[in-house]
């Protein structure tokens, strides 16, 4: 019999070795924006399985590839779980064999990875689209169903009755070691990360001393009888379905449309104006109080060449038929007023913009604001319907049944495969380097909301100024010191911001962004090759 001496540190040997292992690979090929998932290889139930499943819709190119994979990562699971749980068993309590753990835990590994599977694809979507909220509809049904899993590698019965309060409580700090953990390794200077790493596999050690004990000598189960377990997971089903309402619910604060749209600018504001406004808006074609001030719309001009009213599915067309139609706008608004043009552009808008001037620059355009751009877009792909093959071909099938399901429930359509989404993910690697750079000639600024700091990887990300300031994506809170600075910024004057707990929240992310696509990774991309701001940790480089 093993003395508890030895027995803990097998255990802490066994939790800390496989972080450290994929943290030298990560370095070695110089993954900076990966770094951070390193320590949740050995995370409890089912931050591992989380870990692993991202990895693989990510890099799998195909159907057979992903079967392979998932047989395989259930398998690694299940062997590696029931090393921990052995070991990690309280030497006063009779433990099961070895053989019925690792059946267990094989099991387990098995039906963690079907609970888990929607929450990683979504997850993959979020590093798609770079949206909080998106990201958000990963998470909460993780924490949600964290506690019912953790006990279920080592009590018979696991799907009936409440998690105990400590391990509920275990639960809780499971998730903030995680976090804190992805934060410094991906702080963690070059080969630094892998010691950190080890650490933090060291406290997943602990983690699963402290659960699995938890889990055994747990006190009377309350609601013993109730399938708990189940029901928790039918609550975590509901949760990306919630989320999509409540987001249209909460208000977002200020929009860039009611700065603008609604006076006329000072005298000192030489430009014309045009107001792209984002995914899902409307516009009932009024006219702005300002002649110089035009709405962008996204079904172009009408015959008497003013903007065309549009409803909110009009916003899903692909960002290069956008650009087209803001290209003829541009022009007609340049030759009416005679004067340069100012573009200010919100999310999807954002996009648009950007987009237009890396495609269809017009001289007459010398200033660019952007609101709530989606920062680092496009770090996934998934192939259209038609394909067979590809990275993240199941990916997008899964994605697929979801935003059916969602759509059923909320009739608001759009979906993984609508014109502006294949946008980000066709033309990848510009939104991912190119975005937030320099363009010859026109002025620019970004108005970011906080949340954007979790919206993608850690690091670098542009080289234009940015204002930041609170606020939720497509809303920031301050309207008079956003209209203050916007309209300063319109009369020439240079206006940025940086607050101290912006790179603090993206590295706190950090472990919880799907793994980034390489650009080198993807055939699809062969044709416009730009250097990886996943493995350089800088932006806007030459290609």
């Amino acid at each position: 019999m093993r003395r508890p001496e030895t027995r803990l540190v097998a255990l802490f040997a066994l939790a800390a070795l496989p972080p450290a292992v994929e943290a030298v690979i990560l370095v070695r090929l110089g993954f900076i924006a990966a770094e951070g998932l390193s320590p949740q290889v050995t995370a409890v139930w089912p931050y591992d399985t989380y870990h692993d499943l991202r990895w693989l819709y990510v890099y799998h190119d195909s159907w057979a590839n992903f079967v392979v994979g998932l047989l395989l990562v259930i398998g690694f699971r299940g062997v590696l779980t029931t090393g921990l749980v052995a070991l990690a068993w309280p030497r006063d309590v009779p433990r099961p064999a070895l053989l019925w753990l690792l059946g267990r835990n094989v099991g387990l590994a098995a039906v963690t990875a079907v609970l888990v599977s929607p929450w990683a694809v979504i997850s993959v979507a979020a590093s798609v689209v770079a949206l909080s909220w998106v990201l958000l509809a990963s998470l909460l049904p993780m924490f949600l169903l964290a506690p019912f899993l953790q006990r279920a590698a080592v009590i018979g019965p696991w799907w009936r009755g409440l998690p105990s309060i400590a391990l509920v409580g275990w639960s809780l700090l499971n998730l903030v070691v995680i976090t804190v953990a992805g934060a410094l390794c991906w702080s963690a200077p070059g080969w630094w990360t892998v010691p950190v790493a080890l650490l933090a596999g060291l406290a997943n050690g602990l983690l699963w001393e402290r659960t699995v004990h938890a889990a055994v000598t747990a006190p009377r189960v309350r609601w013993a009888r109730v399938p708990a377990t189940p029901l928790a997971a039918l609550l975590a089903l509901a949760v990306p379905l919630a989320i999509p309402p409540l987001v249209q619910i909460i208000p977002a604060g200020l929009a860039i449309e009611q700065v603008v749209l609604g006076q006329r600018l000072p005298d000192d504001v030489r430009q014309a104006v045009i107001v792209i406004a984002g995914h899902g808006s409307g516009y009932d074609g009024g006219l702005p109080a300002d002649p110089n001030v035009e709405r962008f719309s996204y079904r172009g001009l009408g015959a008497d060449g003013r903007p065309r009213p549009y409803q909110p599915i009009d916003t899903t067309l692909s960002l290069e038929d956008g650009s087209a139609l803001l290209e003829i706008q541009v022009d007609r608004l340049h030759r009416r007023t005679g004067r340069p043009v100012a573009l200010l552009a919100e999310s999807e808008g954002a996009m648009l913009a950007r987009t237009y001037l890396a495609q269809r620059p017009h001289a007459a355009v010398d200033t660019l604001i952007m609101f709530s751009p989606l920062i680092d877009a496009g770090r996934a792909y998934y192939p259209p319907p038609g394909k067979s093959h590809g990275r993240g071909v199941v990916t997008g099938w899964q994605l697929r049944v979801l935003f059916g399901a969602v759509d059923a429930i909320s009739g608001e359509g759009g979906g993984p495969d609508e014109p502006f989404i294949r946008s980000l993910l066709e033309n990848a690697p510009f939104y991912r380097n190119q975005l937030m750079c320099p363009v010859p000639g026109v002025r620019m600024v970004a108005f970011l909301p906080t949340t954007t700091a979790a919206e993608a990887p850690p690091g670098d990300y542009t080289r234009i100024p940015v204002f930041q300031m609170p606020g939720v994506h497509g809303g920031l809170l301050n309207r008079s010191l956003v209209q203050d600075r916007l309209i300063h910024f319109l009369a020439g004057l240079p206006v940025s911001k940086t607050r101290r707990e912006y790179p603090l929240l993206q590295q706190l992310g950090a472990a919880w962004q799907a793994p980034p696509l390489a650009i080198d990774a993807n055939p699809v991309w062969n044709d416009q090759r730009q250097p990886d701001p996943a493995f350089t940790g800088r932006v806007c480089l030459p290609g």
